[in-house]
């Protein structure tokens, strides 16, 4: 089910299943920033990554010597969530562990999602509560889609502004990381050739991204100060959205033992403990 929220400057659609982010608009313009999830590109607008980034070597990880079969980012994005929480500002969305995920995700959980309102800006939340007796280990991310090009402006006009200079990223082979790439800019210039060997993946790296072109002032600036990785993709067929993705956690590497407790980027939680991480989207 589609829920609204919306104040005097921003309007935001979010669906309960996967409490996914389908549509954030000006309230006085029919312009949707966000992808229009259409099948013949990719099927999803803003999924949730939970209880994985990424991609697991073999589609498989190792805990306490047993072996555990899951796909790419996890099962959350294909969950219905319950309503916690709805304002006409904010949203809050609560995913529960259940028969289903205890047999590929051997932990017991709440996982809370939010979408607030602040002015031009949607302010969106993760909180996630360890219900266990034991330590639990889960990454988490987002992944939403913007349309790219935002308007009329060609593809090759549009870019990304960065707050500092990078200086490398990672590669990725198979969905797996694998080693450094030497990038040195503070900008970085949008092209479908970018995307020829899947996503681009920082580490550490810098704070804040603006997405922003040549020809308008148009701009989605992603804030993501409480994340240590970002990941930025698109397809390389022409596909006309471009993601911006806050991670904790990334894809396993390329020589990883599958052992989940050495997962790289992996948090670990203790009994009853709370993690929480925020991201903003301003347009």
């Amino acid at each position: 089910m589609n829920y609204i929220i919306k104040n005097d400057y921003i309007q935001a659609t979010i669906n309960s299943y996967g409490a996914q982010l389908n549509s954030l608009k000006k309230i006085d313009e029919s312009l949707d920033y966000i992808w229009c999830a259409d099948e013949k590109y990719w099927n999803r607008s803003s999924p949730i990554l939970f209880p994985i980034v990424g991609k697991l070597k073999d589609n498989e990880y190792i805990y306490n010597n047993k072996t555990y079969k899951m796909n790419q980012h996890g099962f959350a994005r294909d969950k219905e969530f319950e309503i916690a929480k709805l304002s006409d500002l904010e949203i809050k969305f609560r995913l529960s562990y259940d028969e289903s995920t205890l047999k590929i995700y051997p932990f017991k959980f709440e996982l809370y999602l939010s979408y607030k309102l602040e002015d031009n800006r949607l302010i969106i939340s993760y909180e996630v509560i360890n219900k266990d007796d034991d330590l639990m280990y889960f990454s988490i991310g987002a992944h939403p889609a913007f349309n790219w090009p935002l308007e009329d402006e060609r593809k090759d006009e549009c870019y990304l502004e960065l707050d500092k200079k990078i200086a490398s990223r990672f590669f990725l082979e198979d969905g797996l990381l694998s080693n450094f790439s030497e990038m040195n800019s503070e900008k970085i210039y949008l092209s479908d050739e970018l995307f020829s060997k899947d996503a681009l993946v920082f580490k550490n790296e810098f704070k804040e991204v603006v997405y922003k072109n040549t020809q308008n002032d148009r701009f989605v600036k992603i804030n993501f100060k409480d994340f240590p990785y970002l990941g930025i993709w698109s397809k390389p067929t022409g596909a006309p959205f471009l993601c911006i993705e806050p991670w904790h956690g990334v894809a396993d590497n390329i020589n990883h033992n599958k052992d989940i407790k050495l997962k790289e980027g992996v948090i670990t939680l203790k009994a009853q403990e709370v993690f929480r991480s925020t991201y903003s989207i301003e347009i």
